[in-house]
Order: C-alpha cells, then sequence, then structure tokens
C-alpha cells in the first residue's frame, strides 16, 4: 500500500509553548483563529486560511528558533497507513495507533521520526 494515496494534506503544525494565553493572543493578532481548544491539556487549534497549527502548553518547549515540534498530516485511512508505515520499516514513536478526543467525534494518529530528528504525524479527523 502507497502511503501517499491516504495523505491529503499537511493537517497542522505543533508548536510547544510556556505560555498558552500570550500564545494564542499573539497567533490571534495575526488573524489566526481558535478553532478548537482544550482547558485541561491547554491545547488549541488555530487557523489562518488553510493554515492550522496546534499550539499546547509544555513546561518542556525548547523556546529557540527551530523548536517546531511536528508537522501533523491528514489521512484518509490511520490504521492501512500505520500498517504501511510499520511494514516499512520506518521509526515508530507509537506501538500503535493512538487517539484523543479532539474535534466533534476525536482524532486517531500516530508518529514517526524523520532523518533530522523531526517528528511526522499522521493524524485522521474522525467522522463518527
Amino acid at each position: 500500500m502507497d502511503v501517499k494515496k491516504h495523505v491529503t494534506g499537511v493537517q497542522h503544525i505543533g508548536i510547544p509553548t510556556t505560555n498558552m494565553d500570550e500564545t494564542v493572543c499573539f497567533y490571534q493578532s495575526l488573524g489566526f483563529v481558535t478553532e478548537y481548544q482544550t482547558i485541561n491539556e491547554k491545547v488549541a487549534f488555530l487557523t489562518l486560511g488553510n493554515l492550522t497549527m496546534e499550539v499546547y502548553e509544555n513546561k518542556k518547549a525548547v523556546m529557540a528558533v527551530g523548536a517546531i515540534d511536528h508537522v501533523a498530516l491528514d489521512v484518509t485511512d490511520i490504521d492501512q497507513v500505520f500498517e504501511s508505515v510499520r511494514q516499512k520499516g520506518f521509526t515508530l514513536l507509537d506501538d500503535k495507533v493512538q487517539s484523543l478526543p479532539f474535534w466533534e467525534h476525536g482524532v486517531k494518529f500516530f508518529t514517526i521520526l524523520g532523518p533530522n530528528k523531526e517528528k511526522i504525524e499522521f493524524c485522521e479527523k474522525l467522522k463518527s
């Protein structure tokens, strides 16, 4: 199975922060709109046009140039993509497909490590 058959584009870019309120305010001042935000986990998804950023409070944020944590690719069949990536021998950072109750019906995702230690997340927003 060819992974690219299931990738429909960039879903979001993950940016860690040490101050959620300040970060959300900054991006809103640039025109981003908060589409989804949690209280307990301190996660916000901000959009501007076709760009979505996931900002999350993390007391371990590097706070340096180049500190984007991950790029997430939107996929149509997370289980098939996971199996294909596993079979091809990519370095998996998750031993199975994970899930979170984000958005209306939740998301399923997993992450691999790229050649420069970058994280690539494959993510499917569930429709029901």
